[in-house]
């Protein structure tokens, strides 16, 4: 990188003690799945090797274009999962795109390359020295030392963290596949979850809250709402959410030809949008800004294959909604269509069992008014009918006072 003036520490590793080193990694790498544990091991077994003041390991999310920070020696529990890095930005960045390894003994800070994380200190550290983690050819993550002053890293010290790196991108690759496996299985129990509510005989509103709190939890979500189409299906309106906010419950009905989840409805397709706050076809971006809502992913509730709902999700970091994510809110978007449905029709099913058994209730009081005052049936119904107007009380009301009366009259004789 130069010739430099300033006295540089060197550090060289006996074959000894590299072999200790890897044997370490091994026992590591052998130990459990649990990606975290593995990563702040590995953190540890750096640190030692070079001595350095700050140890970062990256690793790329699942669409591969962005390295997130998962572990590092000096607790960042706020930052881990949050600093997020674009393939090609910054130092780190560079090597995840170029696979290739970087090594600064003095002024990292200064090259062009160089991108300040505020949240970070460490980065106004002299030397740097970074290497990709690489599997099957390709990088899914960075391991970055770092010291405060000047240091030459040693063709010994850059290949074992090389070896390191390559040692551990099996495991890392398969404690992925071992998270994505969990984070399923969680996802179905969350579904069957929403299936055993829609056959529950709860009302409509508990059934669609529980869909919503479960969905939050299932992906992670700041606020996931449910909108349905009014009796027109000309406007939606929010039916249930598990957000706080008594601004976001209280916003206004969208309408179905003028808003993004309109666009859903009239396409019958999921949209997802990186950040709503920017978006011109988003109707509350002033709001969104308020309540800190990032990315959104909306999909249709279809039944009978007839959209008559939207489900939607935001988050709070920006955030690229993959394919499994949005088959999963789909598919609980389909099964929460198909509870709407199924109630709709319980509700009806109730209220035609009480109109006949209204009916019933009319049709014996009636009888009984025929019976005591001689009248004819239109009479006596139309009696029954100004005693409900005059007094606010339903038909059936009347009818069972007139019905209670006349048992009365009958115990007395």
């Amino acid at each position: 990188m130069g010739r430099e003036n300033t006295k540089s520490k060197k550090l060289s590793i006996s074959q000894p003690e590299e072999l200790k080193v890897l044997r370490r990694i091994v026992e590591i790498t052998n130990s459990e799945l649990n990606l975290d544990f593995i990563l702040n091991e590995v953190v540890k077994v750096v640190n030692e090797v070079t001595r350095a003041d700050s140890v970062f390991i990256y690793l790329f999310d699942e669409k591969k274009e962005n390295l997130v920070l998962r572990a590092s020696k000096i607790p960042h529990q706020k930052e881990l999962g949050k600093v997020i890095l674009k393939a090609g930005e910054g130092i780190t960045g560079w090597v995840a795109q170029e696979n290739e390894f970087v090594a600064i003994k003095k002024g990292a800070y200064r090259d062009k390359r160089f991108k300040k994380i505020d949240v970070l200190p460490e980065d106004r550290y002299e030397a740097f020295l970074s290497v990709p983690i690489v599997y099957k050819k390709n990088a899914i993550g960075v391991v970055t030392v770092q010291h405060k002053k000047p240091h030459d890293y040693t063709p010994s010290s850059i290949s074992l963290l090389s070896l390191i790196a390559k040692q551990i991108s099996g495991t890392i690759a398969h404690a992925h596949l071992y998270e994505e496996t969990k984070k399923k299985a969680l996802q179905f129990d969350s579904l069957n979850k929403v299936s055993q509510s829609i056959t529950s005989p709860d009302y409509l509103d508990e059934i669609l809250n529980l869909i919503v709190v479960v969905t939050a939890e299932m992906l992670n979500s700041k606020i996931c709402s449910i909108m349905l189409l009014d009796e027109k299906g000309n406007e939606l309106v929010i039916k249930a959410t598990q957000s706080l906010s008594e601004e976001y419950k209280k916003k206004p009905n969208l309408k179905v030809n003028d808003s993004v989840s309109g666009k859903v409805i009239r396409e019958r397709k999921p949209i997802s949008i990186y950040d709503v706050r920017q978006e011109k076809e988003y109707r509350f971006r002033e709001l969104a800004v308020r309540e800190n809502l990032t990315s959104m992913l909306a999909v249709p509730m279809i039944v009978k294959n007839k959209a008559i709902g939207v489900i939607s999700t935001y988050t709070k970091a920006p955030h690229a909604f993959i394919e499994d994510e949005i088959n999963i809110l789909q598919m609980v978007a389909n099964q929460a269509a198909v509870a709407v449905e199924n109630t709709k029709l319980m509700e009806e099913a109730i209220k035609a069992k009480e109109a006949l058994e209204t009916r019933k209730i009319v049709e014996r009081a009636k009888g009984i008014l025929m019976r005591l005052n001689n009248l004819g049936e239109e009479a006596a119904y139309k009696l029954i009918h100004k005693k409900s107007m005059d007094s606010c009380r339903s038909m059936k009301d009347i009818s069972e006072s007139i019905i209670l009366m006349d048992e009365l009259q009958h115990q007395k004789k």
